[in-house]
C-alpha cells in the first residue's frame, strides 16, 4: 500500500502548489504593466515549486496561455516565441542560474502547448512550435537519456532532476521519431558545410548509435532516415570493419588481403569520407597500412581527382612521410584535409613541399607543447596533431571556424592564407609553434605578439582546430595592437588595419556606410553603387573576383534587429543554378546558416555553393554589408547601377540594423571591433 500512499501524497502536494501558481498568475495578470515585474518573483517561486514536483510540467503546459497573457515573458528574452533559437535553449538550461532555468522551461511549455493546439498562438503557428521543439531535444539528446552526471547535481541540485523530467515529457508529447529526424537533418546541414572540427557531431553519431543499441531505449521504429550513413561512416565503413571489431582485428583481416581485397576496402572508405566529410579510426589505419603497398591504393583509398593522384605520385616521399606522422585513429579527420589537400594541387606551388618537410621536423615550444597537449591529450603526441591539423586547414581552408570566441579577424586571416597564400600560412605555424612568437609589420613597423597587449579575447580560446589553437592568440594580440596604432586616425581603423593583416590583395580603396563618430549611416547611395560596379558581374565588365577580399557585415537576428559587427571574406560573385546573382562568402562562425530577418536567410548548400562557402542574392547581401575594400584604381561605372536596386537594398537596411541609424541617431558601435 506505501506506493499508492506516495502517489495520493505527491498528487496532494501538486494540487497544493498548482493553486498558488494560479494565484501568483492571477494577481499578476491584475497589476498594471509597470508593476508586474513586482509580482515576478512570486510566480517564478510558484512554477518552480510546481516544476520540482511529478506531473508539474503537464501541469504548466496547461497553463501556458494563462501565464503569457498574464505577462511573465513581457520584456524578457522570451517575449517573441517566433524569434528564439533552438540552440540557445540548452545553455540556458545549463546556466545554473535557477530563474533562468524555470523561464527557459516554461517558454518550452508553452511552445508545447501551442504544438498541441491548446494555445492558439498570435505570433507563432503549431506547425512551427513543433518544429522548434523537434530541434530543442534533437540538440539535447543526453537530457533525455542520461542521468544528471557528479557536476550537475552539486552546481543544480534537484533543478538537474527538472530538467531531465521537463525533456522526457516534451519527448513523450512531441514523439521520439520527430526527434531523432530534426536531428539527422541537423547533422547533414553542419557537415555539408565540411567544418575542420566535427567532434561535435562524431558525439552526437556515436550516442545515437549507443541509444539505438540499448533495449532500453524506444527511438521509434521508422525514425532517423540517414542515420545509417552517418554510424557506418565512422563505425562500420567497409566489410572489414562492419561490426566495429577493434584495430587489432582489422589490421590482422587487412593483412590477410589480396589486391582486390585492399581496393574494394580503399573505395569504400573513400566514398564514405567524400560522401559526408567524415573518417572513420579504421579509414586511418588503412591508409598507415597501404603505405607499405602501393600508391595506386592510396590514391584510392583517398579517392583523389587526377590532379591529386599526380601529385601523389610526384610528392610520394613526401604524403608517405606525412601519413606515417600525422594520420593515426585518434586523428583520422586529417585523411579527408590530406586528400582535399593534394586535389588542390598546391604541392606544385615551390613553397609548399619545403615548407611541409619543415613541418614535419620541427622542434615545438615547451608553451605549444603545453596547449595542444591540454586541447587535445598526448596520444598522438603534440607533433602528430599539430602536422594533422595543417593537413586539415591547407585541404580544407573554408572549413576554419572561430569557436566561442570574438576572433573572428584571426579565424578570417588564416581562412584566407590556407586558401590564398599557404606557404605563408605555414610560416606563420612555425613561428607561433617553435619560437612562441609572430612578427608581423604594420605601415613598416614591427609588431611581435609577445610585446603586444591583449586582444580582443579576453582569455586564450580552447575549442579551436590545432593551428588556430596555436596561432590566433598571438594574430588576436597583433590585430588588437594595429587597431590601437589608428587611434586617433579619423575614420574606421579597418581602413589600415585590413590590408596590413591580411595581406596585399587585400585592396587598399576602402568604403564604409557608418560614421564610425555617431553610428550612422552615411552614403547609402554611392556605396551600394561602388559595391556593385566593384562587385557586380554586370556593372564592373564580368571580372571575376581575383583574390578574396575581406568584408564586414552587420550581422541581424531572425527579425531582423542588429546583433553586432561581423568579419566575413567575400569570395566570388556568381549566378546561381536559378540564375539568380548570389555572393558567395566565407563565414567564420562555424555554422553558416543563419537566418538574419526580413527574409535574409543564409544558404550554404543548394544555391551553387562549394563545401564551406555561405551565400546570399546580391542584394540581401548588399544590405547587411558595412565594409568592403576596392581597387582604387580600377575603372567602374556606379553610375550605371539602376535606382531602383539601390532602393530595393536601402530598404532591406531600413528595416534591419539600419533602423535607428538615420541622421538623428546616435550610437557608437561602430568603434567595437568585428568578432
Amino acid at each position: 500500500m506505501k506506493p499508492t500512499a506516495d502517489v495520493t501524497t505527491e498528487a496532494t502536494t501538486l494540487d497544493k502548489r498548482v493553486v498558488s501558481l494560479d494565484d501568483a498568475t492571477r494577481a499578476m495578470a491584475e497589476t498594471r504593466d509597470f508593476g508586474k515585474h513586482a509580482k515576478l518573483r512570486r510566480v517564478l517561486e510558484a512554477l518552480r515549486r510546481v516544476l520540482l514536483q511529478p506531473g508539474g510540467a503537464a501541469a504548466v503546459q496547461a497553463r501556458a496561455q494563462a501565464l503569457e497573457e498574464a505577462g511573465l515573458f513581457q520584456e524578457t528574452d522570451w517575449a517573441s516565441p517566433e524569434i528564439l533559437i533552438p540552440a540557445l535553449v540548452g545553455p540556458g538550461l545549463r546556466s545554473g542560474d535557477a530563474d533562468t532555468v524555470v523561464m527557459e522551461a516554461t517558454s518550452e511549455l508553452r511552445m508545447l502547448a501551442v504544438a498541441r493546439g491548446d494555445f492558439a498562438h498570435p505570433t507563432l503557428s503549431a506547425e512551427d512550435a513543433r518544429q522548434f521543439l523537434s530541434q530543442v531535444l534533437a540538440m539535447n539528446l543526453e537530457l533525455l537519456f542520461t542521468p544528471p552526471n557528479e557536476a550537475e547535481r552539486t552546481r543544480q541540485g534537484r533543478i538537474a532532476q527538472l530538467i531531465r523530467d521537463l525533456f522526457r515529457h516534451l519527448a513523450d508529447e512531441i514523439g521520439y521519431d520527430t526527434v531523432l529526424d530534426k536531428l539527422v537533418d541537423e547533422i547533414w546541414r553542419i557537415l555539408r558545410q565540411r567544418p575542420i572540427q566535427v567532434e561535435a557531431v562524431q558525439s552526437l553519431i556515436t550516442r545515437i548509435a549507443i541509444y539505438r543499441g540499448d533495449p532500453d531505449i524506444d527511438l521509434g521504429a521508422s525514425s532517423g532516415q540517414g542515420i545509417d550513413r552517418l554510424i557506418t561512416s565512422l563505425f562500420g565503413t567497409t566489410e572489414a570493419c562492419r561490426e566495429d571489431p577493434g584495430m587489432e582485428v582489422f589490421r590482422s583481416r587487412l593483412e590477410a588481403m589480396d589486391t582486390g581485397g585492399l581496393q574494394y576496402e580503399a573505395t569504400g572508405f573513400a566514398r564514405a569520407m567524400h560522401d559526408t566529410g567524415l573518417v572513420s579510426p579504421y579509414h586511418a589505419e588503412l591508409l598507415r597500412f597501404l603505405r607499405g603497398e602501393s600508391d595506386y591504393l592510396l590514391g584510392e583509398a583517398l579517392g583523389l581527382s587526377d590532379t591529386g593522384r599526380n601529385c601523389l605520385l610526384r610528392f610520394s616521399d613526401l604524403v608517405h612521410r606525412l601519413i606515417e606522422e600525422a594520420v593515426h585513429p585518434e586523428t583520422a579527420q586529417s585523411v579527408y584535409g590530406l586528400a582535399l589537400l593534394l586535389d588542390r594541387g598546391i604541392l606544385y606551388e615551390p613553397p609548399v613541399a619545403p615548407a611541409l618537410w619543415r613541418q614535419l621536423a620541427l622542434k615545438l615550444s615547451p608553451a605549444a607543447r603545453e596547449r595542444l597537449i591540454t586541447g587535445f591529450g598526448d596520444q598522438p603526441g603534440p607533433e602528430a596533431r599539430l602536422i594533422a591539423g595543417v593537413l586539415s586547414m591547407l585541404g580544407q581552408p573554408l572549413g576554419v571556424g572561430q569557436g566561442d570566441n570574438p576572433t573572428c579577424q584571426s579565424a578570417r586571416a588564416l581562412s584566407m592564407w590556407a586558401y590564398n597564400d599557404p606557404d605563408y600560412l605555414l610560416q606563420m605555424v612555425v613561428w607561433a609553434a617553435r619560437d612562441d612568437e609572430i612578427i608581423m609589420h604594420f605601415e613598416g613597423q614591427p609588431i611581435s605578439s609577445k610585446d603586444s597587449a591583449a586582444g580582443v579575447a579576453t582569455s586564450l580560446p580552447t575549442d579551436l582546430d590545432p593551428v588556430s589553437l596555436l596561432v590566433v592568440p598571438h594574430l588576436d594580440r597583433i590585430y588588437a595592437e594595429m587597431g590601437r596604432r589608428c587611434v586617433g586616425r579619423p575614420g574606421d581603423p579597418h581602413r589600415w588595419v585590413n590590408p596590413e593583416f591580411h595581406g596585399w590583395w587585400a585592396s587598399r580603396g576602402f568604403r564604409i556606410n557608418v560614421d564610425v563618430e555617431t553610428g550612422n549611416l552615411i552614403d547609402l547611395d554611392g556605396f551600394l553603387r561602388e559595391f556593385h560596379a566593384s562587385y557586380h558581374p554586370s556593372y564592373n565588365g564580368g571580372q571575376p573576383l581575383v583574390h578574396p577580399q575581406p568584408a564586414g557585415v552587420a550581422v541581424t537576428d531572425s527579425a531582423a534587429r542588429y546583433v553586432g559587427w561581423h568579419a566575413i571574406t567575400i569570395l566570388r560573385v556568381a549566378p546561381d543554378p536559378q540564375d539568380v546573382m548570389r555572393v558567395y562568402f566565407f563565414n567564420p562562425n562555424n555554422d553558416s546558416g543563419q537566418d538574419w530577418g526580413d527574409g535574409v536567410v543564409v544558404s550554404t548548400a543548394g544555391n551553387g555553393e562549394r563545401f564551406g562557402e555561405a551565400s546570399l542574392p546580391f542584394d540581401q547581401f548588399a544590405s547587411r554589408l558595412y565594409i568592403f575594400h576596392v581597387d582604387p584604381l580600377e575603372r567602374a561605372e556606379p553610375e550605371s547601377v539602376p535606382a531602383e536596386d539601390i532602393a530595393r537594398i536601402t530598404g532591406y537596411i531600413e528595416r534591419s540594423w539600419g533602423a535607428d541609424r538615420l541622421p538623428a541617431g546616435s550610437l557608437q558601435a561602430a568603434k567595437q571591433p568585428q568578432g
